[in-house]
């Protein structure tokens, strides 16, 4: 054995004793005196921040929005009206190219709707008012919520955004660009992860701002449909009709309908409400509740209105009253006073009286009518003849009877005339009036089938007609006339009838031109108007056209010209 080889040898027998030595046996108990100590390490708790509750979020923010304040909007009116007395700080959200084409509002800052979380050192203190506006109310509506819920608590949203500003005929600058926004306060951040989930959401939206147009969705239609919410009002629903297949979840009480929302977070679902402002914030929930595919309608069904897609339930007056005005016959389906007593003694058509009670006895009635009051008509259609029978309408002055003889008319009866000048007309003729009794009660029979949708809203109409009828007396639109603001009066005179005078200032516009000239009216349709004719038949038809097709303040002149004449009031000639 070599040398070498020998000292490895000796070295590990060496090394065997040394551990020997140091170990114990694996057999052996420890002594009666040991004590065994068993050290553990405390457990890491890891605690994490609980998830928001957006639904919770989103309830508290839609009570918070009632219906009577516009849901959080300000219309284009009263927003002018604010810019002049008190100025709110209006915020235009919109991306520099909109500003450059459509032009904005004076006095408004600019900061693009992904970027105003991280400058709310340029808006104001959280209780001072704030109106965004955008270019249709659909990013403005979804800023608005977010601010809300971060504590701005005096924070609107412009109806109708820019879009809406324009249509009311309100002036916006051209050719240069906003101020810069500025820092004007400190950031207050109450609740730091309420305010990542929110700036995470504007941050990261895409071009569209998970909208979709109306051409874009009637092509979706067409194939595999989405799920199409509605979240306006069942009022709205009812009176301005809704696109076929969608589900009517009111937006103030959406949240207590979530059972009626696909379950399946991936379905394809389009919201929308009238112009987009309440569409915006329910896509904006949904989305945050973790929906992929969720759009807003942009313009809501005012826009798909706009583009003529089809909408069930409703009826279009602002077309509907143009062709029924073309088709009315020469005379405007008026009877004089003298040819209806003819009619009588030959072949008498049914005569219907639609005066109250109280005027048939004071005032007495035309033999063999029936009465029926005006608000009562189209409740009572079983108490007419056929929709082919001749129907002679008569009220006092050619006013009522003129809605009720549209009414028929739209509904279906071809053989409606209404009794020229009323019974007033027929009084002054010197004709025959019963008196001391009372027409014979109407006798029902079968009701005829009508359009339940026309039925509806003409009904609605002469229902809900106030005391007046929405006329007004020549005397008192005198005293009117001098005040401020004075009602536009509108003539609706053929122009050989307006050569033999007219009422100062009035806008000439012949009946049967009438849909053509709206532009002429004011764009306010709270403005105050007047409208007459000869002796109140056609201007009845025409103020119930307009109030039909949204104009709140329209009345007609009781008489017409013919009682302002009468009554000896100016006239321009």
């Amino acid at each position: 054995m070599s040398k070498k080889v020998q000292f490895l040898f000796g070295l590990l027998i060496v090394v065997s004793m040394i551990l020997s030595a140091c170990g114990t046996p694996a057999t052996e108990p420890p002594a009666a005196t040991e004590v065994s100590v068993v050290v553990t390490e405390a457990p890491v708790v890891v605690t994490e921040e609980p998830a928001l509750d957006v639904q919770a979020l989103f309830t508290d923010l839609v009570a918070s929005l009632p219906a009577d304040k516009g849901y959080g909007t300000v219309k284009p009116a009263a927003l002018n009206e604010e810019l002049v007395d008190k100025a709110p700080f209006l915020l235009d959200v919109r991306e520099a190219a909109e500003i450059e084409k459509d032009g904005f509002i004076e006095g408004a800052v600019n900061i693009p709707v992904r970027d105003v979380l991280n400058n709310l050192d340029k808006l104001p203190g959280l209780d001072e008012p704030i109106v965004i506006y955008c270019g249709s109310g659909h990013r403005g509506g979804m800023l608005m919520a977010a601010l809300k819920m971060l504590g701005y608590t005096n924070v609107r949203n412009l109806g109708g955004g820019l879009g809406g500003w324009k249509k009311a005929n309100l002036p916006v600058v051209t050719g240069s660009m906003p101020a810069a926004p500025a820092a004007i306060s400190t950031a207050i951040i109450a609740d730091q992860a309420l305010f990542e989930m929110l700036n995470g959401f504007f941050t990261s939206m895409p071009d569209d701002f998970y909208s979709v147009k109306s051409d874009k969705l009637a092509e979706e239609l067409t194939g595999t449909p989405p799920v199409i919410i509605d979240v306006r009002s069942a009022d709205e629903w009812n009176k301005d009709g809704y696109i076929d297949g969608a589900v009517n979840l009111p937006f103030s009480d959406f949240f207590a309908s979530m059972d009626q929302v696909p379950a399946d977070k991936n379905a394809r679902i389009v919201v929308l409400c009238a112009s987009g402002h309440r569409g915006s914030m329910i896509m904006m929930a949904l989305r945050l509740m973790g929906y992929t595919d969720v759009v807003n309608l942009a313009g809501g069904l005012n826009a798909w209105k706009a583009a003529q897609m089809p909408v069930a339930g409703w009826i279009d007056w602002a077309a509907k009253w143009p062709e029924y005005i073309a088709s009315l016959p020469e005379g405007y389906s008026t009877i004089k006073a003298a040819d209806l007593n003819t009619a009588l003694t030959e072949t008498p058509p049914f005569l219907l009286d639609v005066r109250e009670t109280a005027e048939v006895t004071t005032d007495g009635f035309i033999a063999g009518a029936i009465n029926i009051p005006v608000r009562e008509v189209l409740n009572n259609l079983d108490k007419l003849p056929a929709k082919d029978q001749p129907i002679v309408i008569y009220c006092g002055s050619g006013h009522r009877g003129a809605m009720v003889m549209a009414a028929l008319q739209m509904l279906g009866y071809t053989d409606v005339k209404n009794l020229a000048g009323g019974l007033g007309g027929w009084k002054k003729a010197e004709l025959s009036v019963e008196t001391g009794t009372t027409p014979a009660a109407p006798v029902a029979g079968t009701a005829p089938e009508v359009d339940p949708i026309l039925f509806r809203d003409l009904n609605a109409f002469l229902n809900t007609l106030p005391e007046g009828y929405y006329t007004v007396k020549s005397a008192d639109l005198n005293v009117e006339l001098t005040g401020t603001p004075a009602p536009i009066l509108v003539d609706v005179r053929t122009a050989e009838e307006t050569a033999g005078g007219y009422i100062e200032g009035a806008l000439l516009i012949p009946f049967v031109d009438f849909s053509a000239n709206l532009a002429q009216l004011p764009a306010d349709k709270a403005a105050p108007i007047v409208v007459l004719c000869q002796s109140g038949h056609r201007g009845a038809m025409v103020m119930m056209y307009l109030r039909m097709t949204g104009y709140s303040n329209v009345r007609n002149l009781a008489g017409g010209m013919n009682g302002w004449v009468a009554a000896e009031l100016p006239v321009v000639k």
